[in-house]
């Protein structure tokens, strides 16, 4: 096991300390109010971590507190991990972003795209062209989440049994052959919708590799990496170390839920959002991306693939919430972002809800984890709970902004 540790004082690396103070108190405040179980922030510049806070419990029924070995479910924070692990393969020539997804999965060879109807009445068409590997890693593939609520398809899923976007009992191959048997919600490529696209991509990795994804994943990515912690269970050993997972209730309180089922194996590896790691962990990732593919003398993708990852690929610039406009993403917080292989791209600083810089990338997951990379002012920061929020919040328009504000030079 590492452990994340501060290497330097915030002045030394541009970073005002009672700023972070003030980060700190805020959501400490949180915490004391029972808004949040407890957190873990982290802010570093050129790598060295100069800020590092733990507070409250990552078990407040155990009163075992946050620590800076703590676990965390990280959830969709594991698409740009999958990601990574797709160029991976993407280097070495053995897939390539415009291959189409049929080639190695033929169950998509002719997706076909919703008309109209419901149920068995349903009406469809062949899609316009091919779907490929870039929609999957854009997010432009035309799949959906079940949850969504906004569109016939996504009743589609929920009347395959993909609420949790895996079918009961199932693993990885059997539920994205159910993806594969229902409709895109658009031609691929041409509008963007945050969707299971990742756990087709997985899929599509471990075709490819010849391996189960988790097995991929820990020879290719943590081990090189040194992500000690990161992976697809807990063992045994780490299993004291796991923060309980809290959900928001109706009055703005908290409340023990199921989270993923990380003891033991699970059935279905999910590259959307299986993985759990430490804070240690995601600053290693983190640091693979600031550096371009390399990492205490270990290259592991080439600077250009990076910067292709971090770049924006919505055509024409265009950000999140104008690329189609479809209603699951009609909100403030996508205003300026962009996206690029798996993570999102401010475009335009102007528009984002907080305080950014034009190509700072990241993304975040549902238990209110988040990560970004400001390649301008050479920042990573993380910020660690557990905590499926009933409605939206503020977290993350917050801690941008005093992040924000403690930057100094």
């Amino acid at each position: 096991m590492a452990l994340l540790r501060q290497q330097v004082e915030p002045g030394e690396a541009g970073l005002d300390a009672e700023a972070l103070r003030r980060l700190d108190r805020h959501f400490a405040h949180h915490v004391d109010e029972g808004r949040l179980p407890g957190f873990l922030v982290a802010v570093a510049r050129g790598g060295r971590v100069a800020h590092l806070t733990t507070y409250g419990q990552r078990d407040i029924a155990a009163g075992l507190p946050v620590e800076a070995d703590t676990l965390w479910r990280i959830y969709s924070m594991t698409k740009p991990v999958t990601s990574v692990a797709a160029l991976l393969l993407m280097e070495e020539g053995r897939l390539d972003l415009d291959d189409p997804v049929g080639r190695h999965l033929p169950a998509f060879a002719e997706p076909r795209v919703y008309v109209s109807g419901s149920g068995a009445d349903v009406r469809t068409r062949p899609a316009a062209g091919p779907l490929l590997i870039r929609h999957l890693m854009t997010h432009t593939a035309g799949l959906t989440f079940a949850f969504y609520n906004c569109h016939p398809v996504d009743a589609l899923y929920r009347d395959a049994r993909l609420d949790s976007a895996v079918l009961p009992g199932s693993d990885l191959a059997e539920t994205v052959d159910v993806y594969a048997s229902l409709p895109l919600q658009f031609d691929p490529g041409t509008q963007w919708n945050y969707s299971v696209a990742t756990n087709v991509l997985g899929r599509v990795i471990e075709v490819v590799s010849g391996q189960p994804l988790d097995t991929f994943m820990a020879e290719r990515v943590f081990r090189p990496l040194g992500m000690t912690d990161a992976g697809f269970e807990v063992s045994g050993e780490q299993s004291d170390r796991l923060a309980e997972l809290y959900g928001g209730t109706d009055d703005g309180g908290i409340t023990p839920i199921p989270g993923l089922p990380l003891h033991g194996r699970p059935r279905f590896l999910s590259g959307s959002g299986g993985m759990a790691a430490s804070a240690y962990d995601i600053h290693r990732f983190m640091e693979l991306l600031r550096r371009r593919g390399e990492l205490d003398g270990t290259r592991l993708l080439a600077p250009d693939t990076v910067d292709l990852m971090t770049s924006n690929h919505l055509p024409g610039g265009v950000d999140l919430r104008s690329f189609g406009s479809r209603p699951a993403h009609d909100e403030a917080c996508n205003d300026g972002l962009g996206f690029g292989l798996g993570v999102s791209v401010v475009v335009d600083p102007s528009r984002t809800r907080a305080p950014s810089r034009t190509g700072t990338y990241g993304w975040s997951g549902a238990a209110t984890t988040t990560f970004w990379v400001d390649p301008s002012r050479d920042l990573t920061v993380q910020f660690m709970t557990q905590l499926r929020p009933k409605t939206s919040h503020t977290v993350f328009p917050d801690l941008k902004r005093l992040v924000h504000e403690a930057v100094t030079g």
